[in-house]
C-alpha cells in the first residue's frame, strides 16, 4: 500500500512540476528544430561528463541504460529529485548580453520487484524552446521607416517513463524503458514598421502526445578480486511523433485580429534511432572510470514532412569518480568526487549553415547526509559549458550551470527483528 501511495504521489508532483520544464532556457538557437535536447541524466552523471551507459550504482538511479536497474540493493527503494540554475552570457559581432534561468531537471524513484528484476519510474524534460529576441532594419526606399521584427518561442516536450531491467546471468544484466512524450512547442514571429500600427503575427504551434522507448544491456567482467570492467549498449527507438502542428497568419491595427489562411498538420516530426556504447572501469567499488559515445540519427527524421533538415549528432564524454572509504570515520573520507568533460555535434541545420557545436567541462561531490534516518545524498555538479558557432561571427554562447540533486535511499524491504 505504501508502495502504491509513492507512485501516485510521484507522478502527481511530476504533472505539476511539467510547466517549470518549459521556461528554463534563453537561447535563440532553440529557434529551430524541437528547441534544445536534454541530457536523461541526473546530477551525478553530469559530474562525470554526462556519463552513464556502463555505470552500475546501487546508491543512484542511472536512466541512461535501464539495465542497470538490476543494481539496486534489494532492501531499498530510491527516490531522485533534481534541479538547475543556469547564467548564460552571448556574444555576437561583439554585443554581449546575459540570460539566468532555472529549472526542474527530474524526479525518479526505483526499487526491485524482484532479485533478477528492478523497476523505475522517472519524469525528464526532452526538450526545451526558450527564445525572445528582436531585429530592427531600415526600410529600403522609405525614408526614416524601419521594420522591426519579434521572434518568440516557449515550450518543451516531457517524458514519463518506466523502466525494467532483468538480471540474465550474474553479470549480465538487459533493460527497457518505455513511456510517454507530450508538451507544446510555440513558435511566433511578429513584423512591424514604425510608420504604422498594423503588425503580421506569424504563428506555429506544435502539440505532441505519442510514445517512447530505449533498450540496454550492461555486461560486467571481473578482471581479478578488486577490479571490473563494464560494457553497457543502449539503443533508443526512433519514430514519427503523433503530433498537430497549427500554422497561421494574424494580421492587428492593435485594436483587433484577423487571422488567414488558418490549418493544422499531422504527424509532421519525429525522434531519431539513437545508439550508444559505453565502457566503464571499477576498482574497489572506490574508483570508477567511464567514456560514453552516442550517435543520433536525425538526418532521416521528418521535420515539417521533410527528411533533410537535421544532421546526425554525435557525443563523446568521459568521467571520473573516486570514494576515498564509504565507512571512513572522516567525512571527507566519505564524499564522493567526481569530474567529467563532453563534446557533441548539433543536430540543427540553420537556414545558411550547420548548427553550433558545444563542450562542457564539469566537477562535483556526492555529499552523504542522515535525514529523516534516511541514507541521503546530496548531489552537487558545478558546469561550463561553450557553445561554438559553425561559422565566424555568429552566436556564441558560455553557459554556468549549477545542478543539484538529492537522493534519498530508505530500506523499505527489511525485516526488522524485535527481541
Amino acid at each position: 500500500m505504501l508502495n502504491k501511495k509513492a507512485l501516485i504521489g510521484t507522478l502527481m508532483l511530476a504533472g505539476s512540476l511539467s510547466a517549470l520544464a518549459q521556461s528554463s532556457i534563453n537561447s535563440p538557437y532553440t529557434r529551430y528544430g524541437l528547441g534544445e535536447l536534454s541530457d536523461r541524466g541526473f546530477a551525478n552523471n553530469a559530474a562525470m561528463g554526462g556519463i552513464g551507459y556502463a555505470l552500475r550504482n546501487s546508491g543512484h538511479i542511472n536512466m541512461l541504460n535501464p539495465a542497470s536497474f538490476t543494481a539496486v540493493d534489494s532492501l531499498s527503494f530510491m527516490f531522485d529529485v533534481g534541479m538547475s540554475l543556469k547564467s548564460s552570457n552571448f556574444q555576437e559581432n561583439g554585443i554581449k548580453n546575459n540570460a539566468k534561468n532555472s529549472s526542474f531537471d527530474y524526479i525518479a524513484m526505483q526499487f526491485r520487484l524482484h532479485p533478477r528484476l528492478g523497476m523505475a519510474i522517472a519524469f525528464t524534460p526532452y526538450s526545451t524552446l526558450g527564445y525572445n529576441f528582436t531585429t530592427t532594419q531600415p526600410v529600403e526606399g522609405a525614408e526614416d521607416v524601419t521594420a522591426t521584427n519579434l521572434f518568440y518561442g516557449d515550450g518543451g516536450l516531457q517524458q514519463i517513463t518506466g523502466g525494467l531491467g532483468f538480471k540474465v546471468l550474474n553479470n549480465l544484466s538487459i533493460g527497457v524503458n518505455a513511456g510517454y512524450i507530450y508538451g507544446t512547442l510555440q513558435y511566433q514571429s511578429t513584423k512591424g514598421f514604425s510608420a504604422s500600427s498594423d503588425q503580421t503575427n506569424v504563428y506555429n504551434n506544435i502539440k505532441v502526445n505519442s510514445y517512447v522507448a530505449d533498450f540496454g544491456l550492461q555486461y560486467t567482467q571481473k578482471i581479478n578480486k578488486s577490479d571490473k570492467l563494464t560494457l553497457g549498449l543502449v539503443y533508443g527507438l526512433g519514430h514519427t511523433l503523433n503530433s498537430t502542428d497549427t500554422r497561421g497568419i494574424q494580421v492587428t491595427d492593435n485594436s483587433s485580429y484577423s487571422s488567414v489562411n488558418e490549418h493544422v498538420i499531422n504527424d509532421s516530426y519525429g525522434i531519431p534511432h539513437t545508439f550508444g556504447a559505453g565502457l566503464a572501469y571499477n576498482h574497489a567499488q572506490s574508483l570508477t572510470f567511464g567514456v560514453d559515445y552516442s550517435l543520433e540519427k536525425w538526418s532521416k527524421v521528418k521535420y515539417e514532412n521533410s527528411t533533410d533538415a537535421y544532421n546526425d549528432r554525435s557525443k563523446i564524454a568521459a568521467g571520473v569518480e573516486y570514494l576515498p572509504n564509504p565507512i571512513g570515520r572522516s567525512y571527507l573520507k566519505r564524499i564522493r568526487y567526481r569530474a567529467g568533460g563532453y563534446y557533441k555535434s548539433s543536430y540543427l541545420k540553420l537556414p545558411q549553415c550547420d548548427g553550433p557545436s558545444e563542450y562542457g567541462i564539469s566537477a562535483g561531490f556526492g555529499l552523504p547526509l542522515q535525514l529523516f534516518q534516511r541514507n541521503t545524498i546530496l548531489n552537487v555538479t558545478g558546469q561550463y559549458v561553450h557553445v561554438t558557432p559553425s561559422v565566424p561571427n555568429m552566436l556564441s554562447e558560455n553557459r554556468f550551470v549549477i545542478k543539484i540533486g538529492l537522493t534519498f535511499n530508505e530500506h523499505w524491504f527489511m525485516k526488522w527483528k524485535v527481541n
